[in-house]
């Protein structure tokens, strides 16, 4: 059944369709604030993302090696992803409900206007014709009245005898005036009621009925668009499933490339020291004769070299004492190797200057801005560029002095290791192959071998050292004697030699302290390896040799 059987709910059916507009309005807002949630949602996680990305600093760089980490960083951009399908639902959320619904509800007020605009006007309509109806109707009962009294005025004129002809005659003309009089009223009163009996039957039956039924259809078109909306509502979400499912497989995988035992070896790789714990401390017997021993450093003879090397790890503290001055190594690198003790400061230099480019770029930008500003005041104050301007002057300034105090550290490093080279070569020319012959001179054989050896290994001219960036320009340098591998070594890192237990290298530098000894497998491959993980056995010419300078 429609609506039109309502009958006269008119007043009812206008509260009802009202109600309708306000349910649009209260889903149009409740779905506006669920599109803010998603964006303030996606920007939450857009946040967090950022905050926990890695730094671009050295120590982030070295955490990028661990499986954990990658994995992390990879989580944190497929979250990334994830909040920006947040986005996606909260904009579609505002193109196909919010403002769809917006425009749809002008609409349907202005359609609902128009249908009860029609039904006061049809209502107002047939009010009028009633009142037309009972005015007719009134007028005719009180024609009847006074024609019934002017009738039975006449009758008592006639019948009284002392009435003039002429006064009777006045009453019927009255009484027959009023007569006519009713009976147009009763031809009037009967045109008026069925004219409103059949605007009456039209309205009830045909006018309302009809207007009653737009207002249903309206009415159903209304609660259509709100299901669909509903419906759009849970699809938006669902559009998004395939992708988030993603950035969710993303995750997982991720997680799921975490290697335990590579991120354990990495550990060892990156830390371990090539030392051995110390041995044990020997009793000094301070009630006999003081025997003087060679020192740590220096070259020995070969019946001691053939001796398990005590004191090659003296000053180096087991792992479990802690050093209050070591931190995480000193500032110059002097802990590490030689080689990557070089890497390590020149990546410093190069990091330093690279931040110094930035800031001069900065500077030049903001330098012409001030221009601009000084040739257009409008544009801008060019005093409220002086400050930044100061502070980047005044970190230009720092970083300067820290590029000129790691270059000190790096060319001083860098004549440490050539002024060692040639002392020791010119040690061994002048000093201990001399002094090789029983009665400590020299043949004319001897010397004619030491003229050889020297000038196979040509003494520089000049002690100033001509510093280079690499190792790679150095002179190959002479072998001093050979060593035994008393156990296996990886030498991953850079500037080391691997090597394997019992394996025989030529020694081309000795140990100057920093538990390191350099060593020659062949013309193309030496490095640096461990000193307790070698057996050392020097020439015999360079007995007694003394330590380095």
């Amino acid at each position: 059944r429609g609506w039109g059987t309502v009958g006269d709910q008119f007043d009812n059916l206008e509260k009802h369709t009202q109600w309708g507009i306000e349910f649009v309005e209260k889903y149009t807002k409740f779905v506006k604030e669920r599109s803010e949630i998603e964006l303030n949602y996606a920007k939450q996680i857009r946040n967090l993302s950022k905050k926990y990305q890695p730094k671009k600093n050295s120590r982030e760089e070295e955490e990028s090696k661990y499986t954990f980490c990658r994995a992390f960083l990879i989580t944190l951009n497929e979250l990334n992803d994830y909040a920006g399908q947040h986005e996606v639902i909260a904009e579609n959320l505002t193109a196909q409900i919010i403002t769809e619904l917006s425009r749809y509800l002008q609409e349907l007020k202005t359609e609902r206007k128009s249908h009860f605009h029609d039904g006061r006007k049809a209502q107002q309509q047939i009010e009028s014709s009633w009142k037309q109806l009972e005015s007719s109707k009134r007028r005719f009962e009180r024609d009847c009245k006074e024609a019934d009294r002017a009738q039975q005025y006449f009758e008592k004129m006639d019948a009284d005898i002392n009435v003039t002809k002429a006064d009777v005659e006045k009453a019927r003309q009255q009484a027959h005036m009023r007569h006519q009089m009713a009976s147009d009223s009763k031809n009037d009163y009967s045109s008026y009621l069925q004219k409103f009996n059949q605007e009456q039957n039209d309205h009830y039956y045909t006018i309302i009925p009809n207007i009653f039924q737009k207002l249903q259809d309206m009415e159903e078109r209304r609660i259509e668009r709100i299901g669909s909306s509903m419906k759009t509502f849970a699809d938006l979400d669902r559009q998004v499933l395939p992708i988030v499912g993603k950035c969710l497989d993303g995750m997982t995988k991720a997680a799921e490339s975490i290697e335990p035992k590579t991120d354990s070896k990495q550990v060892v790789e990156s830390y371990k020291s090539g030392f051995e714990p110390p041995g044990d401390v020997e009793f000094e017997d301070y009630g006999q004769p003081m025997k003087r021993t060679a020192s740590d450093t220096s070259l020995s003879s070969p019946r001691e070299g053939k001796e398990k090397p005590v004191g090659r790890t003296k000053g180096k503290l087991w792992p479990f004492i802690k050093n209050k001055n070591k931190g995480s190594g000193p500032e110059d690198f002097s802990h590490l190797p030689p080689e990557q003790r070089r890497k390590k400061l020149q990546g410093k230099l190069d990091e330093l200057n690279k931040d110094i480019q930035k800031e001069m770029d900065q500077r030049d930008a903001l330098t012409k801005m001030k221009d601009v500003y000084v040739k257009n005041p409008q544009m801008g104050d060019p005093a409220s560029v002086d400050p930044r301007l100061l502070e980047i002057s005044q970190n230009i300034e720092k970083l300067q002095f820290e590029v000129q105090k790691f270059e000190s550290e790096f060319y001083s490093f860098l004549y440490f290791r050539r002024k060692t080279i040639y002392v020791f070569t010119v040690y061994l020319l002048c000093v201990c192959w001399p002094l090789s012959s029983p009665d400590g001179s020299y043949t004319e054989e001897q010397n004619s071998e030491t003229q050889v050896k020297a000038n196979t290994h040509p003494v520089p001219t000049s002690t100033t050292p001509e510093f280079d960036d690499e190792f790679d320009d150095e002179e190959t340098l002479p072998t001093i004697g050979t060593c035994k591998a008393l156990y296996p070594f990886e030498g991953h890192n850079e500037g080391t030699i691997s090597v394997a237990e019992g394996e025989l290298l030529y020694v081309i530098e000795e140990d100057k302290g920093d538990g390191w000894t350099r060593v020659r497998r062949n013309e193309d491959e030496e490095g640096y390896v461990p000193t307790s993980y070698v057996e050392v056995f020097l020439e015999t010419n360079a007995k007694g040799a003394m330590t380095y300078i």
